[in-house]
């Protein structure tokens, strides 16, 4: 019994995109997380955001080969879904998981008082971003957090570059005077 050639590259088609969808969960599952997470501030709702993000493109698979820079595309991705589930739950507050996050510091080489100090400074500094208007915070994260370039991140938010540099120029002076003004307070 022969196998009609089609079928083989049928086959060999969908393991490629199959292969191709492992990697991209691979190379950028934790990135999504990290952005979903930065807004959504609940680990479940975060993983079920980058799932979801996952699960869009299984359904647009035959289109990755098209796209110019995954890592933007997928962060658009989540963050579209993420800004979708903001927008259905407005009720909840945002700072749900403020210590939580403060508590995930690397642990090794410090000594007890030096990681209770960068807890501390940790803990301040993410109660100052919560504190940003919701596009300066958005910005901020995109850029110090997951390192993405002004053009990136316009492409992910949907806004000119201009508007992202102007955000995040906001951004930092507004941390730089919450910063200060949390530590003329100790």
């Amino acid at each position: 019994m022969e196998i009609a050639p089609s079928a083989v590259q049928d086959d060999m088609r969908q393991l490629a995109e199959e292969n191709a969808l492992a990697a991209l969960v691979d190379q950028y599952a934790s990135t999504l997380y990290r952005v979903a997470f930065s807004v959504l501030r609940n680990p479940a709702d975060a993983e079920d955001a980058v799932q979801e993000a996952f699960v869009r493109v299984l359904r647009h698979r035959q289109t990755l080969g098209e796209v110019r820079d995954h890592r933007v595309w997928l962060i658009r991705i989540v963050w579209n879904i993420v800004l979708d589930r903001k927008r259905r739950a407005k009720t909840r507050p945002e700072t749900d998981d403020i210590d939580e996050l403060a508590r995930v510091l690397p642990a090794s080489g410090l000594t007890a008082e030096q990681r209770a100090a960068a807890a501390q400074h940790h803990a301040q500094v993410l109660a100052c971003v919560d504190r940003l208007p919701a596009k300066e915070r958005e910005v901020l994260m995109l850029s110090a957090f997951e390192e993405l370039s002004s053009v990136e991140i316009a492409s992910a938010l949907g806004v000119t570059e201009s508007t992202v540099r102007s955000r995040l120029f906001r951004a930092r002076n507004l941390m730089a005077d919450l910063l200060h003004h949390s530590r003329s307070l100790r």
